[in-house]
């Protein structure tokens, strides 16, 4: 088992009087890319703010390398690298300038280290310009590189792809994916764009309303909604159809949408042996579509945003 780097337990938040997070529950281990994903406004940021002691928490429990970060802050929080929203940079010092500025507040940081740090982040050509004159993608770079200095167990960002262009997420997501693998690190990565914690993260907390309501792998939660198939079948064909694909080994579900539409869910790689079974049961099927469901089908089925499943098994969405 990979050592808990980070461990938040029951976590609660109220403005006021009024809740705004609600036990949240997970863990974050070494080596992994830990996904927080919720729309805006699902308390994503206000958590970050708890986790590196910028607003208290109303309740429950946050150690990093198991340490409470409420009864020993300075030891706990010296564990953690983090960007909360944008990096903060002097904008008229150098890249360097602005690592040994950091370098200097937090104390036992070699120049050694600075330079270890500028060329794991490939910035050694546009260390000694100015950061006025570095795109988002390269100040995002400094900002993480600042992160890293002091050699903590967990980097959090905080949506760090605010802004970038795809070639700046594409080389973001390569460069996070290498903090973990090479360098054992424990990344957790605050996101509303579902495609990138698809293709960055490992495991994923998915939050909604200041809630977590699922936590696992991408892969496990994704097989969950397995793929889709979309059967177009006469009305006075469709309840010996639904009865047909029921008895078939590669369906799991089967439910009717409309009355000339079944679903199934199943492994597309059998749908042609799913329309044999059908058309040698004597059902004339008019048209057959697949649908590979993605993170994003499993997110809004999860939080009720309307996901096709969920809304149309339960009869709350007609077509």
């Amino acid at each position: 088992m990979a050592e808990t780097v980070l461990s938040v337990k029951g976590l609660q938040k109220a403005i006021g009087k009024k809740p705004i997070i609600h036990d949240i529950t997970f863990d974050v281990f070494a080596g992994e890319v830990f996904g927080f994903l919720g729309p805006n406004g699902a308390g994503k940021t206000t958590t970050i703010r708890m986790l590196v002691g910028l607003a208290k928490a109303d309740g429950g429990d946050i150690r990093i390398g198991g340490i409470s970060l409420q009864e020993q802050f300075p030891q706990a929080i010296a564990q953690v690298g983090c960007i909360v929203e944008n990096p903060e940079l002097y904008k008229f010092l150098t890249g360097r300038e602005n690592l040994e500025q950091f370098a200097r507040m937090s104390g036992g940081i070699t120049a050694e280290r600075i330079e270890e740090i500028v060329r794991f982040v490939d910035l050694e050509r546009a260390i000694d310009d100015k950061v006025k004159t570095y795109s988002l993608g390269m100040r995002q770079r400094l900002g993480i590189a600042q992160a890293l200095l002091h050699r903590p167990k967990i980097l959090i960002l905080d949506e760090p792809t605010n802004g970038l262009d795809p070639a700046g997420i594409r080389e973001l997501r390569q460069f996070i994916r290498k903090l973990a693998e090479e360098e054992g690190l424990a990344v957790f990565i605050s996101s509303h764009l579902l495609s990138e914690i698809e293709m960055m993260c490992d495991r994923v907390a998915i939050i909604s309303q200041g809630k977590v309501i699922s936590v696992g792998l991408v892969k496990e939660l994704m097989e969950q909604f397995a793929d889709q198939v979309d059967w177009t079948i006469p009305s006075s064909h469709i309840q010996k159809a639904e009865e047909i694909l029921r008895n078939l080994p590669a369906v799991t579900e089967v439910w009717v949408v409309s009355e000339e539409r079944l679903k199934s869910r199943m492994d597309v790689e059998k749908v042609s042996e799913a329309n044999l079974a059908l058309v040698n049961g004597g059902i004339p099927v008019m048209g057959i579509a697949t649908k590979t469901v993605t993170l994003e089908d499993l997110f809004l089925t999860l939080t009720g945003g309307g996901g096709s499943h969920g809304a149309e098994h339960g009869g709350a969405r007609t077509e």
